[in-house]
């Protein structure tokens, strides 16, 4: 069983989505501790709002003191732009440029220094304002934020040019480096398959990463694409699944300013 006494010194990274909420407890290596999770089914019938706050009020040790509280928001609706153009007044214009308007819908960002980029991504309003209630001083987070400045210093360790395929349950993320330089960041709707292998290889194509040489990296919820890895592996000689593949998320937020 977990021990939540001392929580004060420890970081909570939360990951919230329609497929349901994880809570980590990273503790400081002066209590050699790892992460814990504890994960929360969500009511599909029941706003994700409604659904927070009842995990607040269930999980009694969520009440305590954290040192620092990182939420991520697992979300299609993000944009990337360089760091050098962006206003911090216009972060509206900026992402509906690429986004439809959504009522109740508030725009965040982060900034990636490793990418010299900035995540521009929507927020239910009433889902913000539960985590505010909860933790005033919570920070909020798209879930590709992490994983995109994570991966950016990933791809500087050899020549290859390599691409992150993170699955969820009805869209996947892409992102391909050159060199620590990202050459694209986007998310595409699919539920089966053979939609998330054609989109992969399509963008292969398009970008011209080599067959045999450059690299795909899988992670995120492999089991809801079973045979993904051996339908890539036919057609690209160099596919890795990453592990813990579930958890990576959670694991660079850690790193995040």
């Amino acid at each position: 069983m977990a021990d939540y006494n001392h929580t004060e010194q420890c970081t909570l990274s939360v990951r919230l989505s329609t497929d349901g909420f994880a809570f980590a407890l990273s503790r400081p290596l002066a209590q050699e501790g790892g992460m814990e999770v504890e994960n929360w089914e969500v009511d599909a019938t029941l706003p994700m709002a409604v659904n927070l706050r009842q995990a607040f009020e269930r999980m009694e040790w969520l009440g305590r003191p954290f040192r620092r509280v990182n939420v991520l928001v697992a979300t299609k609706r993000f944009t990337l732009m360089p760091l050098e153009y962006f206003d911090e007044e216009q972060v509206e214009d900026y992402f509906y440029l690429n986004h439809a308007k959504e009522g109740n819908e508030q725009v965040e960002y982060n900034i990636l220094r490793n990418s010299n980029a900035v995540v521009l991504f929507g927020v239910d309003r009433s889902v913000a304002g539960a985590v505010q209630e909860w933790q005033p001083g919570a920070k909020l987070y798209a879930q590709v934020s992490p994983l995109a400045d994570a991966f950016s210093v990933k791809s500087r360790l050899d020549e290859a040019r390599k691409a992150y395929v993170h699955v969820r349950r009805e869209y996947i993320d892409v992102l391909a480096y050159e060199g620590g330089r990202l050459l694209l960041a986007n998310a595409y709707q699919c539920r089966q398959t053979p939609d998330a292998l054609y989109y992969v290889l399509c963008l292969w194509q398009t970008l011209g990463f080599d067959q045999e040489h450059d690299q795909l990296y899988l992670l995120g919820d492999l089991e809801a694409r079973p045979g993904l890895a051996g339908g890539l592996r036919e057609f690209v000689r160099w596919v890795s699944v990453m592990e813990p593949a579930g958890m990576l998320d959670l694991q660079s937020v850690l790193l995040c300013g």
